[in-house]
């Protein structure tokens, strides 16, 4: 799971074929082609094959797999989260990054472990991490002023968060 973020999940069966309406927060999977995504059944990151795929919107898709050829099969994907391989993700300029990206980073505040992006909201132009500590979700602003270093080796966002922000959460 650490070679890997995760790009989404399966809402619905979509008609009798296998077909399965794929919400998506990153498109990169269609930027680069990608023959395959990780689907999470179990705890346990599966390999699906893609057959086609089609955008009904910006953030929903259907998609295909192979061998998934019923709505039977289909029914036991649904609610899964879907996963992209971070050795597939294309080089790019920090300008061009997805904020998406940095779902899966830990986040280090005062050099110490806060916790896990688990999504990024960038939907306002004030964008936030949804960060999965021990004590609950927080939400900080995703603001350069914060962030310290990116260590994009080990997934690791090192922040200095203004005394009192964390406990605004």
């Amino acid at each position: 799971m650490e070679n890997t973020y995760k790009i989404g999940n399966i809402t619905r069966i979509h008609a009798l074929k296998g077909e399965v309406n794929f919400s998506f927060t990153d498109d990169v999977w269609d930027r680069v082609d990608a023959e395959y995504l990780f689907v999470e059944i179990d705890g346990i990151q599966v390999p699906f094959f893609l057959e086609e795929y089609r955008f009904r919107s910006d953030d929903v898709a259907l998609l295909k797999f192979q061998d998934i050829d019923s709505a039977d099969d289909a029914q036991e994907l649904v609610g899964c989260d879907v996963y992209f391989p971070q050795s597939l993700i294309p080089s790019e300029e920090p300008d061009e990054m997805r904020w998406s990206y940095f779902t899966g980073f830990h986040v280090l505040q005062n050099e110490k472990p806060l916790g896990v992006i688990t999504e990024v909201d960038d939907s306002t132009p004030n964008v936030l991490f949804n960060i999965d500590t021990d004590k609950g979700d927080i939400l900080i602003p995703a603001v350069e002023d914060f962030i310290i270093d990116i260590d994009h080796q080990t997934r690791v966002v090192t922040m200095n968060i203004p005394e009192g922000l964390l406990d605004l959460n």
